[in-house]
């Protein structure tokens, strides 16, 4: 049986598949042979056709991977978000759009998030003014360029909203850049970090109270009350529980702090129910931390700014030799080996 509300202010926008064509479009038009790309990434021509189709959040971060690097593009999802036309974002858009207030604009879209995106939840700061986004049912490590088109778009909402330039008083991203380039600093601002515990992007306390330029009251209500009839409808996405381990590991990696009895404590569970819960997935934690170690580093070696010393720091090895002899064992090579196999 079809869904009332659905005939009633047409089907959810995709969210998740918006991006994965931009992305194809961009590649497209630099001349770029897609149909590996898409293979690769377990997308079908199909689904990039159809505007309405729900694409995989693991295939749409696995797809702007490849096509960055098909591209030579290492800030893919900064450059797609810069010309985006956000009305495209759908019902999130027109429910900030129509809000009062940037703050209030801000808060609405964390709260209705998942109703038009499963796999990354937005939570808006009370104390700050800013939007922390957390990733659900999908591993964090995985992702670059997605995150990256979340944050600048969420920026460009705000300026477009109140017709001011807003600037982040800060933006902190959990994923690693030896350098920040200088358009991505002149866009968001001095105080950018990676490699930091969360991803979040907060904004002076003041902009809370300015209004939004095309705030509409009636329309407001409306939304609000179509979407929170969704929200009720819509069935918990507790997503896998290594992706949730996965993603409280990364960050304690470098500090040797990646320890199933720390781990635990930072879920909130006993290391029992750690392990039990890692069993039900077909898991155990050191095959998690062993396998996330071994893509994080061939990811890491991917990147020429890194040194050797610097990556082992980064997985939690004291010492280079360590790093090495883990390496072989995942690879059967050197760190050495696979950075020079890269670079051919």
């Amino acid at each position: 049986m079809s869904d009332p509300e659905t005939h009633r202010f047409g089907a959810l926008p995709s969210a998740t598949g918006g991006l994965t064509r931009l992305a194809y479009a961009r590649t497209q038009a630099a001349g770029v042979d897609t149909d590996p790309l898409l293979k690769k990434a377990g997308i079908t021509q199909e689904q990039i056709d159809d505007p309405g189709a729900r694409l995989n959040v693991r295939d749409q971060i696995r797809f702007l991977n490849l096509a960055a690097d098909a591209l030579k593009d290492d800030l893919l999802g900064f450059h797609l978000a810069a010309p985006a036309e956000l009305r495209e974002i759908g019902l999130l858009y027109y429910v900030s759009a129509s809000s009062e207030t940037l703050g209030q604009a801000l808060q609405q879209a964390a709260r209705y998030s998942t109703i038009v995106n499963e796999g990354v939840a937005l939570k808006y700061g009370n104390g700050d003014v800013g939007i922390i986004f957390n990733y659900v049912g999908v591993s964090r490590h995985l992702d670059r360029h997605q995150i990256e088109f979340f944050m600048t778009t969420t920026v460009r909402i705000c300026r477009q909203l109140t017709g001011q330039r807003v600037t982040p008083t800060r933006v902190r991203l959990t994923h690693r850049r030896d350098t920040i380039s200088p358009e991505f600093a002149e866009f968001f601002g001095d105080d950018v970090q990676f490699g930091a515990a969360v991803d979040e992007v907060v904004f002076a306390p003041t902009i809370r109270l300015l209004p939004v330029v095309s705030a509409d009251p009636y329309l407001n209500q409306l939304l609000l009350t179509y979407c929170e009839e969704a929200l009720a409808r819509r069935p918990a996405n507790l997503g896998s529980f290594r992706s949730v381990v996965e993603n409280v590991i990364v960050p304690l990696l470098p500090h040797g702090k990646a320890q199933a009895a720390e781990i635990a404590r930072k879920l909130g569970v006993s290391q029992r129910t750690l392990a039990r819960r890692l069993t039900v997935e077909g898991a155990t934690f050191s095959e998690v931390l062993d396998t996330l170690k071994s893509y994080l580093a061939q990811r890491y070696l991917a990147d020429d700014t890194l040194s050797i010393s610097q990556i082992a720091w980064l997985l939690g090895y004291q010492e280079v030799s360590a790093f090495t002899h883990a390496f072989k064992r995942w690879t059967g090579k050197t760190p050495r080996e696979m950075r020079s196999r890269t670079a051919a």
